[in-house]
């Protein structure tokens, strides 16, 4: 039988935590060396993947990308900037608002992005079955 904490969460569902943040955290350690071994910051890697991945459309405003980040404005004005001096991405001002900035990705983002894509997607394969979101019942 279960022994509950006072919280009502026994030592398996401590576990399935762990196992889950484990997992997580080796995914994340993956994609950091990933994108650094192509000559890129991993915070770079995911604002691309966030301009790429954003639904419905190919570019993201800086607002967005931030929330995306989960990051603040100013930092991502940075890490836009500094992703542009790489001819990764451009940005340009919207059109149906000029106070937004939009960011799309150059040529030479997609590319990278592609090649950092596959082997994520790779990864992603072969820890199937072993990432498995916690099943805590409250």
């Amino acid at each position: 039988m279960k022994a509950p904490t006072r919280n009502g969460l026994d030592k398996a569902d401590f576990e399935q935590l762990s196992e889950f943040r484990y997992q997580m955290r080796r995914f994340e350690r993956f994609s950091e060396q990933a994108a650094q071994s192509e000559g890129i910051t991993p915070l770079q890697y995911l604002l691309l993947l966030h301009v790429k991945g954003y639904p419905g459309r190919e570019w993201a405003t800086i607002g967005e990308l931030a929330e995306r980040l989960q990051a603040q404005h100013h930092g991502v004005v940075a890490l836009v900037s500094r992703c542009e001096a790489l001819d990764l991405v451009r940005r340009k001002v919207s059109e149906a608002d000029r106070r937004q900035v939009e960011v799309h990705l150059q040529k030479t983002g997609e590319k990278l992005l592609s090649r950092l894509a596959e082997l994520h997607r790779a990864e992603l394969k072969s820890l199937e079955g072993a990432f498995k979101v916690p099943q805590i019942d409250y």
